[in-house]
This record gives C-alpha cells, sequence and structure tokens, in this order.
C-alpha cells in the first residue's frame, strides 16, 4: 500500500521556513526548538503505563454499559415508562457522546492548564459523577446528567491527554505503543462485566457506582505523569499581547486548512453513528434470541480480539509502507458489514465468531486514531486534532443507541437497528477515499 506522509510536525510554518517549533503542554513556541521524542527510557515507559491504565479505567467502564443498560430497562418496563429501551440506552450514550463532544474542550485546556493538570482535573471530574449517581440510581433522568454528563466530562478531559501525550515521548514506534495503551480498554472490558453484575447482584447499583468511583481515582493519579517533555530555548521574539494572541495560542484553527484532516474529521462521524450501537444492545439481543448462554461472552470476546487488533495494527501503523487512513477504511468495512449480519445470525458460536472479528477491527480503527491525528498535524497539535475529530463525532456517536432502542420498540425486533447502524461505517469509510487524491 502506498504510504502517506508519516508526519507533519510544522503545521504552522510557511513553505521556505525549516526552524521546527516546540511543544509546551501540547502548544508550539515560537522561537524554540524541541528535543526529539526519546522512544524509550524509564519515563517514557511509566506514560505508557499511565495511558494504558487511562484508557482501560474509563473505556472499560463505558463498553460495559450493556450490564447497566438491562437493569435500568427493566425497571423503566417495571415503572411502565413508555420508550423504556431508547431511555435506558440514552444513559450510556450520553456518557460516550459526551466523552467525543467535548474533547476539544479538552485540547483547548491542555493549551491553558497542560496535560497533566487537565487529566487529573478529568479524574477527579469522572469520580465525583459516579459517586453521585451512586446515590440517584432511582432517577434515570438525573443518572443522564451523573452519569451521562458529568463522567462523560471526566472521562473526555482525561482521555485525550493520554493519547496526545504518547507524540511528546514517541516517534519511531508511535503506531505501536497506541496499540499496547488501546488494549487497555478491551483488557478492561473483559475483567468488568463479571464484577459489575457481580456487584449488582450482591450490593445493587448503587454499590456498583461507588466501586466504580473507588477504581476511578486510578484515573486522577495517572493523570499525573503526563508531563510533556521540555524544551530547549534558543531565542525569544518580541511577544503579542491581547485577547487575539492568547485564541491563537490555546485554539489552533491551522489544523482545519489542512485539507487530509479536514476530510479525515468530517469522514468520522459519519462512520462512527452505529459503532456503539452493538455495545449496549448485544446483551439485550442475545437475551432474546438465546436460551442457557452466557450472555456476557460475545462482549468479552470483542474485547480480546479488539486488543488484540490494536497491538496488530499499531505495529503495522509504524511501517514506512503501510497507509495507515486505507487501514482504517478497511476496518470500517468490516466492522459495517459485520454488524449487518448480526442480527441474521441464529447459532450462539457462529455469534461468538462474529464477535471476534468485530473486535480485531475495531481495534484496529482506534489504534489509529492518534497516530493518524500526528501524521496530519504533528505532537504539539495532537490533542486540539483528537479532540475535534471527537468532539465531530460526538452527536451521532450518541444518537445511534437510543434510536436503536427506539426502533426496536417499534418493531420489536434488532434487524433494522443493527442494519442501520452496519451502514454508516461503510458510508464513512467510502467519504475517506476522498483523502487519497489529495496532494
Amino acid at each position: 500500500m502506498e504510504s502517506l506522509p508519516m508526519e507533519n510536525r510544522n503545521l504552522l510554518l510557511k513553505n521556505n521556513e525549516v526552524i521546527p517549533k516546540p511543544e509546551r503542554n501540547g502548544q508550539v513556541l515560537n522561537g524554540e526548538t524541541s528535543r526529539d521524542p526519546p522512544d524509550g527510557g524509564i519515563r517514557a515507559y511509566m506514560i505508557i503505563v499511565g495511558s494504558f491504565l487511562t484508557n482501560g479505567l474509563v473505556f472499560g467502564v463505558i463498553n460495559s454499559y450493556s450490564v447497566i443498560y438491562t437493569v435500568l430497562q427493566k425497571k423503566l418496563e417495571d415503572e411502565n415508562i413508555p420508550n423504556s429501551e431508547s431511555r435506558a440506552a440514552l444513559v450510556g450514550a450520553l456518557t460516550m457522546g459526551t466523552t467525543f463532544l467535548l474533547s476539544p474542550l479538552s485540547g483547548v485546556l491542555t493549551g491553558l492548564l497542560g496535560l497533566r493538570c487537565t487529566a487529573v482535573l478529568g479524574g477527579s471530574i469522572a469520580v465525583l459523577g459516579l459517586l453521585l449517581s451512586s446515590f440517584l440510581v432511582d432517577y434515570v433522568d438525573v443518572l443522564c446528567f451523573t452519569y451521562g454528563v458529568m463522567y462523560g466530562l471526566g472521562a473526555s478531559l482525561a482521555y485525550t491527554p493520554s493519547l496526545a501525550i504518547l507524540g511528546h515521548y514517541f516517534k519511531r514506534y508511535l503506531g505501536l505503543v497506541n496499540g499496547i495503551v488501546t488494549i487497555g480498554s478491551s483488557i478492561f472490558t473483559v475483567i468488568m462485566p463479571p464484577l459489575m453484575e457481580f456487584m449488582i447482584k450482591n450490593y445493587g447499583l448503587h454499590g456498583l457506582f461507588r466501586l466504580l468511583a473507588v477504581i476511578t481515582v486510578g484515573v486522577a493519579l495517572c493523570g499525573l505523569l503526563f508531563k510533556p517533555i521540555s524544551v530547549v530555548v534558543i531565542e525569544k521574539p518580541p511577544r503579542e499581547d491581547g485577547f487575539k494572541a492568547l485564541v491563537k495560542t490555546i485554539i489552533n484553527v491551522q489544523i482545519w486548512k489542512n485539507k487530509k484532516y479536514r476530510l479525515w474529521a468530517l469522514s468520522m462521524p459519519v462512520a462512527l453513528f452505529g459503532y456503539f450501537v452493538p455495545y449496549v444492545h448485544i446483551k439485550k439481543f442475545i437475551e432474546i434470541n438465546f436460551t442457557n448462554v452466557q450472555d456476557n461472552l460475545p462482549l468479552q470476546c470483542i474485547a480480546v480480539t479488539s486488543g488484540m487488533g490494536r497491538l496488530v495494527f499499531g505495529f503495522l501503523a509504524d511501517k514506512k509502507w503501510v497507509n495507515r487512513i486505507m487501514l482504517q477504511q478497511i476496518s470500517f468495512y468490516v466492522i459495517g458489514g459485520l454488524t449487518i449480519i448480526l442480527p441474521f445470525v441464529k447459532t450462539f458460536p457462529l455469534l461468538i465468531v462474529v464477535s471476534l472479528g468485530m473486535g480485531i477491527f475495531d481495534g484496529a480503527f482506534i489504534a489509529l486514531i492518534g497516530p493518524i491525528a500526528i501524521q496530519f498535524c504533528g505532537s504539539a497539535y495532537a490533542a486540539q486534532s483528537i479532540g475535534c475529530m471527537l468532539g465531530l463525532a460526538a452527536l451521532p456517536l450518541s444518537m445511534g443507541p437510543p434510536i436503536a432502542g427506539l426502533i426496536f420498540s417499534i418493531y420489536q425486533s434488532y434487524t433494522l437497528p443493527f442494519i442501520l447502524a452496519g451502514i454508516s461505517p461503510l458510508v464513512g469509510a467510502t467519504i475517506m477515499f476522498a483523502i487519497h487524491f489529495q496532494k
């Protein structure tokens, strides 16, 4: 496959300028030069561990929402509340949607507070959201705010820095490191469902939320590790003052002048419209169509092979002959096709096979987000480029599961919801072909 330029570190330089500019708190500073990423060392390996745990703790909880969904849906159904499926799905969809929607805010805060402070703040807000949720489990509408919005905000502020910091410490092995870091969510997604079911069975939802609050303290502690590499100052030109200069320092509009990045960022919301639908509804789908089976097993299979996919595709992303965009397109085509097949599966072993396939290419899509953003915009703008893309994807990502639940409540079947969820990745991947025609 034809490869794309590996990284544009000097996004703001004019064509005749060659002096590299440094990064501090995720921003480029005029008149200074940055050291190359060390690609190793104790400090860099500690960053991997911190980012790994952050991804695992945040998305292990979010991806396992189907366990909470079944409890909330049954509670609403017992109270004879209409559209119980879509209302219960909305709580989890808001969590994922808010995590992505507020990612641009996370990018802005890294310019004001730095990567480390932003991550610690995010972990603290997530803990508070879960703690409040433990006292409000009987009020689903309030959970939309405490679990959906508050936890999503905290997850967003912690997640974006955990990817952006990798570009400060790794360049040659950036793809592999992204794969290792993002495998954290796969491992925790395997662990979380049985743990969450045990807590709900023995201590109820309030006990579960309190345990998750204690575990999420680890996200704030990991954020303390996210210190960008220091820079060597060589000269300082006259300093610009005023509000306009401050805004230019915090928010970089130049990333949108990059045509490849713009096309990529605009195609991702289309592709991600149905992405979260299987995570929310697969357990309910199994309960309706299968008996005497382990209903958490398909979700755990997705998580296991997703981890494998992140390592494999992260490794491939570092190869000069590999086209990262093409790899992400292939992953979307496979995910979309398997999601469409899902409602027609009649045997549980075949459902496991489909889940394993979905997981592998789910890992490919996730592992490539950081390397592609840094490839287009450079490590100095990783937080903002990742954050803006995820922010655009937030609304369709949030709408997918509730719409699927609403369609199910009308037709009492998951055939149409899963088919529609599978079409969106196919369309998004097709739009991404336009990237290859840009110089």
